[in-house]
């Protein structure tokens, strides 16, 4: 880490990113062969983010996977097949963690509201709790005073696990163009 003591050391808390497969990833540091993995991993502007990662020292390339993957546990732009999946375990499972959620979208569905609709619900909803959450890593914002200097943040680890700088923050202001619809959650049909 260059001898720069890292945050997260300080607080004793980090997120870790950086493994494929148990192995450290090499990331290029020249900006053809980086901007190559992004077109790989399917960046929408691979150039930008190579170039930016390079010259700007911003890991792009991490905060591009993270978001990624964050994105592959929202719902599809129009996946609705989860709807039955959600009543079937509600009626198997009614005591169950998160069984309202089927009850619910079974009373919707004999109300008559389209699936495609609740998937447009759900699926607003969980792109806003990404939002927030890649926020929240980035500014706590806690109330109290004991707590005012208290922070956390994703980080990238070495091969033992510790974390190194840079910091991956600002995760929140990339969450809407890493829509893999390419919609950034705006709607398309506007009946």
């Amino acid at each position: 880490m260059n001898g720069e003591k890292c945050p997260a050391e300080k607080w004793g808390i980090f997120l870790g990113v950086y493994y494929l497969l148990g192995h450290k990833m090499h990331i290029p540091t020249d900006i053809e062969q980086l901007t190559e993995l992004f077109k790989k991993f399917g960046a929408k502007d691979p150039e930008l983010l190579a170039e930016s990662q390079i010259k700007e020292e911003i890991p792009q390339l991490q905060r591009f996977l993270f978001l990624r993957q964050a994105w592959k546990r929202i719902l599809e732009e129009h996946e609705t097949d989860w709807i039955q999946q959600e009543i079937k375990n509600s009626e198997t499972f009614p005591d169950a963690p998160y069984s309202g959620i089927g009850l619910a979208l079974k009373k919707c569905i004999q109300k008559g509201i389209a699936p495609q609709e609740l998937t447009n619900i759900a699926r607003g909803i969980q792109a806003q709790t990404l939002f927030h959450l890649c926020y929240l890593l980035d500014a706590p914002s806690f109330a109290e005073n004991e707590l005012q200097n208290f922070a956390w943040g994703l980080f990238a680890v070495d091969e033992n696990d510790n974390p190194y700088l840079p910091r991956i923050n600002a995760l929140h202001e990339s969450v809407l163009e890493t829509d893999p619809s390419g919609h950034e959650m705006r709607p398309q049909n506007k009946s």
